[in-house]
């Protein structure tokens, strides 16, 4: 006891700002260069020890958050999570995608896009919901990933929640200067800095990097000033999404709906694919479950009933858009000022832009937490340096991640325009949500020490089958999407590896919520997203390529050490508990 509350004592008498080596660097692989080629020389062995080792659920809420030294404050309700859903996925998406869509891919038909990718992104929510309310930490997938499938999966997804994170926000901060230049009424890129630079990188944005700091700086202060703050922005760019689906129901032409099909089925997919990143910032709701009153009754709630309202609101936004002009008309650029104009209501350009721009302002403050939140646990764990794990004692917020996501973001915003950033954007959270549905099945069919080796093997056959069926099926429609004898194939080997899960006892149930009709949701979860991911161009894939191998190259210089470090650390004091457990039994004993 003595000892503990030492502890907590020089804890608290640390200072939150401080720089030292054993901050960023306290592992004993870098404690020495001699230390550090003795370290590289275990390679092989270390990655096979993070390969095949996992975390638990008390680990994670439990040991993993004294790396914070000091506890986030639990402030939030359903009601708040209910508005942050609202706030951290209704931004430009809607605004921005919809006109470029319909009038590149889908037609009319861009409501079915988002059906299609809003039931993709209900089925991942499905599975973050109830990760969530068993493992309510601030890591979300990050967690829950490390948990069933180990360490170098968790990092994998790790490098891409922190790649979509901060490209994610510099997307959106570029896309809030678009659209006050819009609101200002002045030429499109006046606000920018035009430079000599390669196509792409050759404009300047101050004002993204201005918007990105206010945020952070928000979400820094305090979690539930940030709630109020949100609630009101999100109320108000609600107000003004009614009034778009209303006024232009208004001033539809159903004849504006033919040809519905314009682009064929191949389109309606293709712009789903793209659509879904409007759909993208629910799981920054999971990361706050650590700061949740009560995470069993507030997070399905919260989860569920904001993206259920958003999946309609999108559908009916799209349709309206698509009655009030022909899609060969439709403006890519401001596509609902340009609709409303066309109707004669010039003055309806201003609203737009002012509810996107009110839209786009909470996805960054719900951002900035979520990704905070994300990064915390990421550093707990030793996969980034420490430092970024502390919890400020007075805001009860991880204000070093804060800074480190809003810096790397702001570099990206100030240099890379949209159309850059959003096809990675999209690989990466399509990416993440197939490996959520993956960890879920993992989660019911699989449990250390306790499932017998021939149903683990079969959970791994059945899980492959599932997989490569997938690929199968995206990459015959990306070939030939008017065939069908390829579907033939793949589709019954998906149903057949999905009737061999069901057919294998789960082994655990949740204890409080969860996904309904296992195996049949989570695999039909991991089959959109394969196939929303094989929709995308080849330039996509490439740029995840590339950022997939720059992570690989750290990992095997730093994260594989600093996380195994920690690992052993964690073993040799969990084997002295023991030891202690056992000496303090036999003083007892007779």
């Amino acid at each position: 006891m003595g000892s503990n509350k030492e502890m907590s004592d020089e804890i608290q008498h640390r200072s939150y700002w401080r720089f030292s080596k054993q901050d960023f660097l306290p592992e004993e692989s870098f404690q020495s260069w001699g230390n550090y080629r003795s370290a590289l020389s275990q390679t092989c062995f270390r990655f096979k020890d993070r390969l095949i080792s996992r975390s638990d659920d008390v680990s994670e809420i439990g040991e993993l958050r004294k790396q914070s030294e000091n506890e986030m404050k639990r402030c939030l309700t359903w009601w708040d999570l209910t508005w942050f859903g609202f706030g951290s996925v209704v931004g430009a998406g809607i605004f921005v995608l919809t006109g470029q869509e319909a009038h590149e891919h889908a037609g009319p038909a861009i409501v079915l896009s988002y059906v299609a990718s809003g039931v993709s992104a209900m089925l991942s929510v499905f599975c973050y919901t109830e990760f969530a309310v068993e493992v309510p930490v601030a890591g979300g997938s990050f967690a829950y990933l490390r948990i069933e499938l180990g360490d170098f999966v968790a990092f994998i997804t790790a490098g891409n929640i922190l790649l979509e994170s901060i490209a994610g926000s510099a997307a959106v901060a570029r896309a809030w200067t678009s659209y006050f230049t819009n609101l200002l009424n002045r030429p499109s890129n006046s606000l920018r800095i035009h430079t000599n630079l390669a196509a792409g990188f050759n404009l300047l944005d101050p004002i993204a990097v201005g918007v990105l700091v206010i945020a952070a700086t928000i979400a820094i202060i305090s979690t539930r000033k940030t709630s109020l703050i949100n609630w009101i922005a999100t109320a108000l760019n609600t107000a003004v999404i009614l009034f778009v689906i209303i006024a232009g129901f208004a001033h539809a032409n159903p004849s504006n709906l033919k040809p519905f099909l314009p682009f064929g089925a191949k389109g309606v997919f293709q712009a789903a694919a793209i659509v879904y990143f409007a759909y993208g910032g629910f799981d920054n709701i999971a990361t706050m479950a650590e700061e949740t009153k009560n995470p069993s009754r507030d997070i399905p709630i919260g989860l569920l009933g904001s993206m259920s309202i958003i999946t309609v609101i999108y559908c009916l936004m799209a349709l309206t858009l698509s009655m009030m002009q022909k899609y060969t008309e439709i403006d890519t650029g401001a596509a609902y000022s340009v609709a409303f104009q066309s109707v004669g209501m010039n003055w309806a350009r201003y609203l737009v832009a002012l509810g996107a721009l009110k839209g786009m302002t909470t996805v960054l403050l719900v951002g900035a937490l979520g990704q905070a939140r994300y990064t915390t646990h990421i550093a707990r764990a030793h996969m980034i340096p420490p430092w970024f794990a502390l919890v400020h004692p007075k805001t009860g917020t991880p204000i070093n991640a804060t800074l480190l996501i809003t810096i790397s973001s702001a570099l990206i915003a100030f240099f890379s325009s949209l159309d850059v950033l959003a096809s990675l954007l999209s690989v990466s959270t399509l990416f993440i949500f197939m490996m959520m549905a993956v960890a879920l099945l993992v989660r019911r069919y699989h449990v250390r020490e306790i499932t017998p080796q021939t149903n683990l093997l079969k959970l791994v056959f059945f899980l492959l089958i599932i997989i490569a069926s997938s690929m199968g099926t995206s990459a015959y429609w990306g070939l030939n999407p008017n065939g069908w004898v390829g579907y033939a194939v793949t589709i019954p080997f998906w149903f057949s590896g999905t009737i061999g899960l069901s057919m294998l006892p789960q082994q655990r149930k949740p204890k409080v919520w969860g996904v309904p009709l296992v195996p049949w949701l989570p695999s039909l979860s991991i089959a959109t997203n394969i196939f929303l991911m094989g929709s995308l161009g080849a330039e996509a894939f490439e740029r995840f390529g590339i950022c997939t191998v720059v992570m690989l190259i750290y990992y095997v210089f730093f994260g594989l050490h600093a996380t195994y470090d920690m690992a052993h650390l964690h073993r040799k004091a969990q084997a002295k508990e023991v030891n202690n457990g056992d000496m303090i039994g036999r003083n007892e004993g007779p």
